[in-house]
C-alpha cells in the first residue's frame, strides 16, 4: 500500500492564497541566500555584546585606582607625557573612561595606549587588532574589504528584517483553538528531532521576534544614510527657522585672552568646559580630538554612558559650540535622542548589563534560525525526493 497515493492527488498548497504562496517562497529562498551571513553576523554580535566587560576583567592596565577629580591632568600633560615616552608618534585624541580607568590615547600607530589619568604613566600598550577587534570587523564587514563588506552585511540584515516579517506571517494560524495556540506558543521538548526543530525555528523564531527587529533595523539605521535621515524626520526631527535660531549656543569664554589658542590651550579649556557646564551625567568621560588641520573644528564627546552619548563640535577659533552640536540642547527632542542612542538599542547596553543578557540570548536565537531553517528545508527535500 503506497500511504502517499492519496496525498499525491491534492494540489499542492492546497488552501493557501496567492500572498501566502509568494511570502513562504520568498521566506524559503531568501533566507537560504543570507543565512551563512546572519549566522555570522549573530554569532559575533553575542561576543561584542560583553565586550566591556570581558576587557575590564582580563585587561588590568585599564582600571587605576580612584582618586580626586582635581587630580585628573588636562589632555595638554596627557599630550606631553605620551609624546615624551613615544616620540615622533602624531596624537590625535584623549579618552577620558572615567576615575577608575586608564586613559585611551588615539597614536597613529598599530597600537593603542593607555595611561594613568593621575600621573600621566603608561599603563599599557595593546596591539590594535585585538580579538574583538577581529570579531567586530567579522561583524561588520565580513572580514572583506570595507567597501564591498560593509554592503554584504547592510543588505543581508535588511532581508533578514523582511525575514522577521514574513516569518510572523508564515507562523500567524489561521484559525486560534487549543491545538494552534499550543503549537505556536510551546516547543514539545520529548518530540523527535525534526519536530523539535521546527520548534524551535517557529516558536523561538516568534518569542525573540520584537528583539530581533530592534537589532536589525538599528543595524539598517546605522548602515543606510537615507533611512537614518527618514527615520529622524519621521520621529520629529524636522528643523525650522526657529530651531536653528535656538541651537545657536555660545559658552562663556571669560578664560580666553584671545580668540586664537593652540591646540593643547584650546583642549585644555573644552575639556574643562565640557566637564563642568556641558556633562550631564559621567561627567569624567570625555573625548577630546585634536583636529588634524588647524582650521578644523575640534570634536569632543561627553555623557558616554551605557552606549549613549552626546557629540559636540567646537569654533577653533572661538571655542564656541556649534550648532550642529544639537545632543546638547536642555529640551532634546525624541528624533534627537533615538539617533543618539541607537547604538546603544543595538547592543543592548540601554538599560545595563541585565538588557545585555537578554540580547546575548536574543542575538543566540537569531543565530541558530538560519541553522533550524534549512534542516526544516533539508528534510522536506530529501522527504520530496523519497517520495518520487
Amino acid at each position: 500500500m503506497n500511504i502517499f497515493k492519496s496525498r499525491s492527488n491534492k494540489p499542492p498548497n492546497k488552501g493557501k492564497s496567492r500572498f501566502s504562496k509568494i511570502n513562504a517562497w520568498l521566506h524559503l529562498w531568501l533566507g537560504l541566500a543570507s543565512g551563512i551571513i546572519v549566522f555570522i553576523m549573530a554569532i559575533t554580535g553575542c561576543i561584542l555584546v560583553f565586550e566591556q566587560e570581558i576587557k575590564s576583567l582580563t585587561s588590568p592596565w585599564l582600571n587605576v585606582e580612584v582618586q580626586s577629580p582635581e587630580k585628573l591632568l588636562p589632555p595638554s600633560q596627557i599630550y606631553a607625557a605620551v609624546q615624551k615616552a613615544l616620540p615622533n608618534k602624531e596624537i590625535h585624541g584623549v579618552w577620558y573612561n572615567g576615575l577608575d580607568k586608564s586613559i585611551k590615547v588615539d597614536i597613529e600607530s598599530d597600537s593603542l595606549i593607555y595611561v594613568n589619568p593621575y600621573n600621566g604613566q603608561i599603563t599599557g600598550m595593546v596591539d590594535h587588532e585585538d580579538f574583538f577587534h577581529i570579531v567586530d570587523e567579522g561583524h561588520r564587514n565580513l572580514w572583506l574589504d570595507r567597501d564591498i563588506g560593509s554592503q554584504i552585511t547592510a543588505w543581508a540584515t535588511f532581508i533578514f528584517f523582511f525575514l522577521l516579517i514574513s516569518g510572523l506571517i508564515l507562523w500567524f494560524p489561521k484559525k486560534w483553538n487549543k491545538t494552534t495556540i499550543k503549537n505556536s506558543f510551546k516547543i514539545k521538548w520529548d518530540a523527535k528531532f525534526k519536530r523539535l526543530n521546527y520548534d524551535l525555528h517557529n516558536v523561538m523564531g516568534f518569542y525573540v521576534l520584537i528583539l530581533a527587529i530592534l537589532i536589525s533595523f538599528t543595524g539598517l539605521l546605522m548602515s543606510f544614510h537615507w533611512l537614518r535621515e527618514s527615520t529622524y524626520w519621521i520621529s520629529g526631527g524636522w528643523v525650522t527657522e526657529k530651531d536653528k535660531t535656538e541651537k545657536t549656543i555660545t559658552l562663556k569664554n571669560d578664560d580666553l585672552s584671545e580668540q586664537q589658542l593652540d591646540k593643547l590651550e584650546a583642549a585644555d579649556f573644552i575639556w574643562k568646559k565640557v566637564r563642568t557646564e556641558i556633562a550631564k551625567e559621567n561627567k569624567e568621560a570625555v573625548i577630546i580630538h585634536f583636529p588634524d588641520d588647524p582650521k578644523d573644528d575640534f570634536y569632543a564627546c561627553t555623557d558616554m554612558h551605557k552606549g549613549i552619548w552626546r557629540d559636540l563640535y567646537f569654533d577653533a577659533k572661538t571655542l564656541q559650540l556649534l550648532p550642529k552640536s544639537e545632543n546638547y540642547i536642555s529640551n532634546e527632542r525624541f528624533s534627537d535622542w533615538l539617533m543618539r542612542s541607537n547604538y546603544s538599542l543595538h547592543i543592548g547596553a540601554i538599560g545595563g548589563l541585565s538588557t545585555k543578557i537578554i540580547y546575548f540570548t536574543a542575538s543566540l536565537i537569531c543565530a541558530s534560525l538560519p541553522l533550524t531553517g534549512f534542516y526544516i528545508w533539508w528534510g522536506r527535500k530529501k522527504k520530496q525526493k523519497s517520495r518520487v
